[in-house]
């Protein structure tokens, strides 16, 4: 069983079964939770525990939490009060699909079984009560006001302004970099990591994790719908700042390979196989969707 394959059955395990009033949530959910993706924010978790000589069945319920709080987030992100996107991932929104009062009740459920994965009582055998109580704390911080909620709010009340480049870092650090971030912090501690090697591993996520954004709006300027699986163009139409609008295509790259190299970097404080976290980097460097 491949890395991929090993997530998506721990994920899909996680959906409540045999309900019937809630059923319409429940295939909301599903829909979401089932609507594919790349997966990077589980699979960092995976990595890092896998470094640092923990075991895959410990990690998993924090990796599946990851993808349950970002799977919410881009419900939320698509509804009309937020950026009002009818596509996701190649398919219609989940508003679309099943109302806008059941996909935002969708996306608080699916934060609510995030945090119910983490605190089940086999998850705190597994791992031990102090580190599902950090990784919880580290989610919680990490999703909220000062967090990826946070970025959001930065974006919105940056929408039709023309936001510095200040500005848009702090964005992106906690909309996107946040939950990258305690991908890699969470896989460390579930593994028993050091503070060093936990540190380490922030740098290399809040590296990624601007790359990744930077990546974003470039390819919203290069590749296609069909590519991306959701609308492209938009933030030119909103006139909204950007990387590339700030600092152009080619410096984008650059920087986006500045930063790539410094996450790999950070890797050398491990004394494990660094190569799947060296590869992953570079992955998502030179993606095209």
């Amino acid at each position: 069983m491949n890395d991929l394959q090993l997530i998506e059955n721990a994920l899909y395990s996680y959906i409540p079964k045999g309900v019937t009033y809630e059923q319409n949530l429940i295939d909301s959910m599903d829909y979401s939770l089932k609507a594919g993706g790349k997966r990077i924010r589980p699979l960092l978790a995976l990595e890092f525990t896998r470094l640092c000589g923990g075991k895959d069945e410990n990690v998993l319920p924090f990796a599946c939490a990851l993808e349950m709080i970002h799977t919410y987030s881009l419900i939320h992100d698509d509804l009309p009060c937020m950026d009002d996107d009818d596509m996701r991932r190649g398919k219609p929104s989940n508003h679309k699909v099943y109302g806008e009062d059941i996909a935002l009740l969708a996306g608080d459920a699916l934060q609510s079984l995030a945090f119910s994965a983490m605190s089940a009582p086999e998850t705190v055998k597994n791992v031990g009560t102090a580190a599902s109580c950090r990784c919880i704390n580290i989610l919680a911080e990490y999703c909220g006001a000062v967090g990826m909620v946070g970025g959001q709010v930065i974006d919105l009340e940056n929408e039709g302004k023309h936001a510095d480049l200040a500005t848009i870092t702090e964005m992106d650090r906690k909309k996107t970099g946040a939950l990258i971030k305690a991908g890699c912090e969470m896989g460390c501690v579930a593994a028993g990591a050091t503070e060093e090697q936990i540190l380490a591993a922030r740098k290399y996520g809040e590296n990624i994790g601007i790359a990744f954004q930077i990546m974003d709006d470039i390819l919203d300027v290069t590749s296609s719908a069909e590519e991306l699986g959701k609308p492209i163009g938009s933030d030119i139409e909103n006139d909204k700042s950007t990387y590339v609008s700030l600092l152009g295509i080619e410096r984008c790259r650059e920087v986006v390979d500045e930063l790539t190299s410094e996450a790999i970097e950070s890797l050398s404080l491990f004394s494990g196989d660094t190569e799947p976290l060296t590869k992953l980097a570079l992955m998502l460097a030179k993606r095209q969707n």
